[in-house]
């Protein structure tokens, strides 16, 4: 079965990094995009990034654009998002979510990131 499996989170000081990571199994993990997704405390859903399947387009948010890198290894089934200059404003529990022919389709059980002094 499709198997998405964060890791790295934690607490951070401002102007810190992290690197997150997102173990996949149960799948081509080649042949799907992907994207992490963010959900601030009381917020909805916030769309981060995302990678196409060979690593070489990403987009990204203009919240995170300049501070955020996504990228994927297809030979270890592994998606990362390297996060530097973080902020408060940053902080939220991280997806990352599998790319079908629309919406995500599989998700990931999230990593917490908090961002404070």
């Amino acid at each position: 079965q499709v198997q998405l499996v964060e890791s790295g989170g934690g607490l951070v000081q401002p102007g810190g990094s992290l690197r997150l990571s997102c173990a996949a199994s149960g799948f081509t993990f080649s042949s799907y995009p992907m994207s992490w997704v963010r959900q601030a405390p009381g917020k909805g859903l916030e769309w981060v990034s995302t990678i196409n399947t060979g690593g070489g387009s990403t987009s990204y948010a203009d919240s995170v654009k300049g501070r955020f890198t996504i990228s994927r290894d297809n030979a270890k089934n592994t998606l990362y998002l390297q996060m530097n200059s973080l902020k408060p404003e940053d902080t939220a529990v991280y997806y990352c979510a599998r790319l079908s022919l629309g919406p995500p389709d599989y998700w990931g059980q999230g990593t917490q990131v908090t961002v404070s002094s």
